[in-house]
C-alpha cells in the first residue's frame, strides 16, 4: 500500500513538473544565469577615469603620468593644467581620480626635499577608490625604490597626498543608501506592476477591456500613473529616513531628484507592463520580473564596482534604468551635480521611458488584436 501510494504520487509530482514548463524553465535558468553572472564579475577595479593636472610640465611630471597610464586599474581621460576641470569632472561623474602634478615639482625632486603629488578621489565608491589609492601608491613606491637605487639616499624623493572627495569620513551609508533608493523603487515598482494586466485576465475581466472602445494608450497610462503616484510617495519617505535617520545629506537639489525619479518610475512601470501584457499567469509574470531585477542588482555599480565588470555585463547594464538612476542618486546626494552634469543618465532614462511605454502599447495591441 505504501509503496503503491508512493510510486503513483511521485509519478503525478513528475508529470505536474514537466507539464508546467513556464515554472521548470525558471528553476533551471535561473541557477545558470546566477552561476555565469557571479562567476564573471571581477571586482578588481579596472580602467578608472582618471584627470590629471600637469602645472609643472617637466620631465618629471611626464614620468609621472606614463606611469599612470600603464597601470591597469587607472586610464587617462585628460591632462590639463586646470585644477578647477578635475573638481568639475569628479562633480559629474566622469572622472573618479584626479592626479595633480605642482608646479615645481621637478625642482623638489632634482633637490631630494620630498616632491608630492596631491591625489583627489572620489569617496562615493568605496571598493572603487581604495584601489585607486592602492594603484598610486604603487606607482610612487615604484619611483621611489628606482630614485633610492640610483641616488643611494633613504628618503624618498616621492609622496602622495591623497584627498578623499564627496564622502571624506567614508561612511558606508553615504555610499549604500542612495543607491539603496534606486533599488527599492525597482522592487517595488516592478512587483506591483508586474501584474496589473495579467491579474485582469486571470479574473476574467481583461475581455471586458477589449470589447470597450477604450485607448491602447490611455489604458497603458492609466494602469501606470496610481504606481507612479504610489512610487513618488515612496520615494519621499525613504529620503525622509535616509535624511533623518541615517544622516545622509541631500547636497543637491531635490525637486531635481523628485524628476528623475518620475521619469526612472515611469521606465519600471512600462517594462513591468510589458512584462504583465506577456505573461498567462502572475506567478509567470513574478517569475519574469525576477530576471529583470537580479541583473539590475548586479549589473548596476550598486554591489560590484562598475568598472570592475567585464565589458559585454557593462554593456547590459549600461541598458538598465537602474544603472542610471544610481549614478544620479549618486551624484545628486554626495557630488551636488546637477541636471547639465548628469544629462547622459538623464537622456538615458528618458529614452528607456519612451521606447518601454511605446513596447507596451504595442504588446498590449497585440493581445487586443
Amino acid at each position: 500500500m505504501f509503496w503503491n501510494s508512493f510510486l503513483s504520487i511521485m509519478r503525478k509530482e513528475f508529470l505536474h513538473m514537466t507539464r508546467d514548463a513556464g515554472t521548470l524553465r525558471f528553476a533551471v535558468i535561473m541557477p545558470v544565469f546566477q552561476l555565469a553572472l557571479f562567476g564573471s564579475i571581477d571586482q578588481t577595479v579596472k580602467h578608472l577615469p582618471t584627470v590629471v593636472v600637469d602645472q609643472d610640465r617637466s620631465t618629471a611630471s611626464r614620468e609621472i603620468i606614463d606611469g599612470l597610464r600603464a597601470s591597469a586599474t587607472l586610464t587617462i581621460t585628460k591632462v590639463t593644467s586646470n585644477p578647477h576641470e578635475a573638481r568639475d569632472d569628479m562633480a559629474a561623474g566622469t572622472a573618479r581620480v584626479g592626479v595633480v602634478i605642482p608646479p615645481d615639482f621637478h625642482d623638489d625632486v632634482a633637490k631630494g626635499s620630498g616632491a608630492e603629488l596631491l591625489v583627489l578621489i572620489d569617496g562615493s565608491d568605496s571598493a572603487a577608490s581604495a584601489q585607486a589609492l592602492a594603484a598610486v601608491n604603487g606607482l610612487v613606491a615604484t619611483k621611489n625604490l628606482a630614485s633610492v637605487q640610483a641616488v643611494t639616499t633613504r628618503a624618498p624623493p616621492f609622496s602622495a597626498h591623497p584627498i578623499i572627495l564627496f564622502n571624506p569620513d567614508g561612511r558606508t551609508a553615504n555610499y549604500i543608501i542612495p543607491g539603496l533608493v534606486a533599488v527599492l523603487l525597482q522592487m517595488a515598482a516592478i512587483a506591483l506592476a508586474s501584474s496589473a494586466i495579467v491579474r485582469e485576465r486571470e479574473r476574467g475581466t481583461l475581455e471586458q477591456l477589449l470589447v470597450t472602445p477604450i485607448d491602447p494608450m490611455g489604458l497603458i497610462l492609466g494602469k501606470l500613473v496610481p504606481y507612479l503616484v504610489f512610487g513618488l510617495g515612496q520615494m519621499g519617505l525613504i529620503l525622509f529616513i535616509m535624511r533623518f535617520a541615517f544622516g545622509v545629506v541631500i547636497r543637491g537639489s531635490l525637486p531635481f531628484l523628485f524628476l528623475i525619479a518620475t521619469i526612472y518610475l515611469i521606465a519600471l512601470l512600462a517594462m513591468a507592463l510589458f512584462v504583465s501584457s506577456r505573461a498567462a499567469t502572475q506567478q509567470e509574470a513574478f517569475q519574469v520580473s525576477q530576471l529583470i531585477v537580479l541583473p539590475s542588482i548586479f549589473l548596476s555599480g550598486y554591489i560590484f564596482p562598475f568598472a570592475g565588470l567585464p565589458r559585454i555585463l557593462q554593456v547590459i547594464g549600461l541598458c538598465l534604468p537602474a544603472t542610471h538612476m544610481i549614478a544620479i542618486m549618486r551624484g545628486v546626494v554626495l557630488r551636488e551635480a546637477n541636471l547639465t552634469e548628469m544629462m547622459p543618465h538623464v537622456l538615458a532614462l528618458v529614452a528607456m521611458s519612451v521606447v518601454l511605454i511605446g513596447v507596451s502599447v504595442r504588446s498590449f495591441r497585440k493581445v487586443a488584436g
